[in-house]
C-alpha cells in the first residue's frame, strides 16, 4: 500500500456497520466531502457477533440509499421469536416486521462497498495515535482530518486515545458464538433461552436461512470473568441439542444510559461508544443509527454539538429506559413476568421487541400488561 493522502474532511476509523454507515451518511449530506475509512482488516472478514439485523437497522440503511434486498441476499427473513424466561416461561409470537440474520462476513463487506460506491476511500491501516489540534485531528502524525469518527469496536483505540471514560463497572458482557449446520430448530424462528444461573445470561439460536444458524451464549462480567470452558458448558446446558461447535469470544461494552460520544473533534459510534443494548446485547441497530448521525454531523459547522443533540433526540429516552430496566431485571422474576405478559398479549410482545431491538421505551401499555400478569399469578396462587 502506498502512502495515504494527508488531508481529509472526515476520517472514519473502523469500517464495520457503524463506520461504513458514517461514511455513507457524510457523503449523502456532502457529496464532495473527502472521506477516508481506515481499518486493520481486509474485507470480507468475519466479526464475532450474533448477526441479528432488526428491521430498524434496515430502515436507517434504506434511508441512506442502500438497497436492503442486496444486503440480505442469501438469507431468509425471520418471522418468529421464541423467548424462554429464567424460570422456563415461554412466549412464542410473530414479529411485527421480519428480522434478518446476516453473517458479518457478508453484511460488512456489502456496506463497505456501498460506502466506496458513494465516494469513500478505504485503506488498511492500524491507528495508534490521535493529536487533537485547534481545527483538526492528526492521526499517527501524518493523516489530518477536520473530524474523526471512532467506529473501531469494543476495544477501540480511538476511544482510549481521545480520553473517553472507561466502561462503568457492571456494563461489560462477554459472549461466545459459532455457526452450525446441524440445526434441529425451525428455520424462521429466533430463540433466546435465559438462565437463572449466572443471571443475567442467555443463549441464542439465530437461523441464517441457508441451512446454518448463528448460536451463542453471553453473560454479564462480574468480579472474575468466566473462562471459555465455563461459557461453553453454559451454552450447552441451555441448548442441549446443540452439537459440538467451534466458538469464538468477544466482549460487549453495554450502554450505561448516558454514553459519552463526543470528545473535541472526535465522535464515537457503535461499540466504540458503548452503544450496545444492555438488555439484549443488540448492537447493529445502534451501530448504523449512531454511525448515520455521526456521519451527518461531521459535515456541519459544529459536529460534536450536532451529534450529541441528534443522538439524544433519537435514542436518549430509550437509552435511559434500557439502563433502568437493566438494573431492575437483575431480579430474574421480573423477566418471567415480562415473558408471561408477552405470551398473553401481542401488544406487550411488540413493545418488548421494540425495547430490545429498536428504540422503544417502557410505556403505560407495557406496564399495564405486566401488572395484569402479576395480578393473575397472585390469583392462581403458588
Amino acid at each position: 500500500m502506498g502512502p495515504i493522502s494527508p488531508d481529509w474532511d472526515l476520517v472514519v476509523v473502523g469500517a464495520g456497520p457503524a463506520g461504513a454507515t458514517a461514511a455513507l451518511a457524510a457523503l449523502r449530506a456532502a457529496p464532495t466531502a473527502r472521506v477516508l475509512m481506515l481499518d486493520t482488516a481486509d474485507f470480507p472478514r468475519d466479526k464475532v457477533c450474533g448477526d441479528g439485523v432488526a428491521p430498524h437497522a434496515m430502515d436507517v440503511l434504506a434511508g441512506l440509499g442502500v438497497p436492503v434486498d442486496d444486503l440480505a441476499a442469501g438469507t431468509t427473513p425471520v418471522t418468529t421469536l421464541r423467548l424462554t424466561s429464567p424460570q422456563g416461561m415461554q412466549a412464542r409470537r410473530r414479529f411485527a416486521r421480519p428480522a434478518h440474520v446476516i453473517p458479518r462476513a457478508l453484511l460488512d463487506v456489502r456496506l463497505v462497498h456501498a460506502a466506496q460506491r458513494a465516494g469513500a476511500v478505504l485503506e488498511r491501516h492500524r491507528v495508534r495515535t490521535l493529536d487533537q489540534q485547534d481545527a483538526s485531528v492528526l492521526i499517527d502524525g501524518s493523516i489530518r482530518a477536520r473530524t474523526v469518527i471512532g467506529a473501531d469496536g469494543a476495544e477501540s483505540v480511538v476511544r482510549r486515545q481521545c480520553g473517553a471514560d472507561a466502561a462503568r463497572t457492571g456494563t461489560l458482557a462477554i459472549a461466545l458464538r459459532g455457526y452450525t449446520s446441524a440445526v434441529p430448530w425451525p428455520a424462521d424462528e429466533q430463540r433466546l433461552v435465559m438462565a437463572t444461573a449466572n443471571w443475567p445470561a442467555y443463549a441464542w439460536v439465530f437461523p441464517v436461512g441457508d441451512g446454518t444458524a448463528n448460536v451463542g451464549y453471553g453473560e454479564l462480567i462480574r468480579a472474575a470473568p468466566p473462562t471459555r470452558a465455563q461459557l461453553t458448558t453454559r451454552l450447552h446446558e441451555l441448548l442441549p441439542d446443540l452439537p459440538p461447535t467451534p466458538l469464538r469470544g468477544h466482549r460487549l461494552p453495554l450502554s450505561p444510559g448516558r454514553p459519552g460520544v463526543t470528545h473535541g473533534r472526535v465522535l464515537l459510534a457503535g461499540d466504540a461508544a458503548s452503544l450496545i443494548n444492555p438488555l439484549t446485547g443488540e448492537g447493529i441497530y445502534y451501530a448504523v443509527l449512531s454511525g448515520a448521525l455521526a456521519g451527518a454531523a461531521a459535515t456541519t459547522p459544529d459536529p460534536a454539538r450536532t451529534y450529541r443533540q441528534s443522538l439524544r433526540h433519537r435514542l436518549g429516552k430509550h437509552l435511559r429506559h434500557t439502563d433502568l430496566l437493566a438494573r431492575f431485571t437483575r431480579r430474574p422474576w421480573l423477566v418471567d413476568v415480562a415473558t408471561a405478559a408477552a405470551r398473553d398479549d401481542q401488544r406487550a410482545f411488540d413493545r418488548l421487541v421494540e425495547i430490545g431491538l429498536g428504540a422503544g421505551t417502557l410505556d403505560i401499555p407495557l406496564c399495564t400488561a405486566m401488572l395484569t400478569t402479576v395480578a393473575r399469578r397472585r390469583q392462581r396462587g403458588p
